[in-house]
């Protein structure tokens, strides 16, 4: 089975983190769970890395305090990965409090992690999921976030 990183994460995020009853197993029971679901071994420890990353930074970007006014300048090589609507997607993220410019460091780190040779909307949405869920105190941020993930249109709210 042919699989991104991606994939296996949200496939995680979706079975283990969204359930409020269910435990992530450790890392090697976890492991052996993904594979024996398809996975491919090299693109599971890949997606565990980038989940013990995430883990790594959690903290520190959860006490950021919000409404900080920021202004974020990309690299050459920042600009060819994510593409134009998706800095402007992350752009109304911070604007509308529902990322901090931390926050938004650590989706842009996150996302570039990912290896992928475009990143889309769709990528950075299950992603702002994925760091908003694994910090304390952001369900207001995080429900909002769920609401843009639901909705098909694809493109935020005016």
């Amino acid at each position: 089975m042919t699989t991104s990183v991606l994939d296996i994460l949200i496939y995680v995020f979706d079975r283990y983190m969204l359930e409020d009853t269910s435990e992530v197993p450790e890392r090697d029971a976890l492991a052996r769970d993904l594979e024996l679901m398809g996975f491919g071994a090299a693109s599971v420890e890949r997606a565990l890395d980038w989940l013990a990353d995430l883990a790594d930074v959690r903290l520190q970007a959860a006490e950021e305090p919000r409404g900080a006014p920021s202004l974020r300048l990309y690299s050459d090589g920042e600009l060819t990965r994510p593409s134009t609507e998706s800095r402007g997607f992350l752009l109304y993220l911070e604007r509308h409090g529902i990322l901090s410019p931390l926050q938004r460091e650590v989706v842009l780190d996150r996302l570039l992690a990912l290896d992928s040779e475009e990143l889309d909307t769709e990528q950075i949405k299950w992603v702002v999921l994925m760091v908003l869920s694994s910090q304390p105190g952001q369900e207001q941020a995080f429900a909002r976030m769920e609401d843009l993930v639901a909705d098909n249109t694809g493109h935020p709210p005016h």
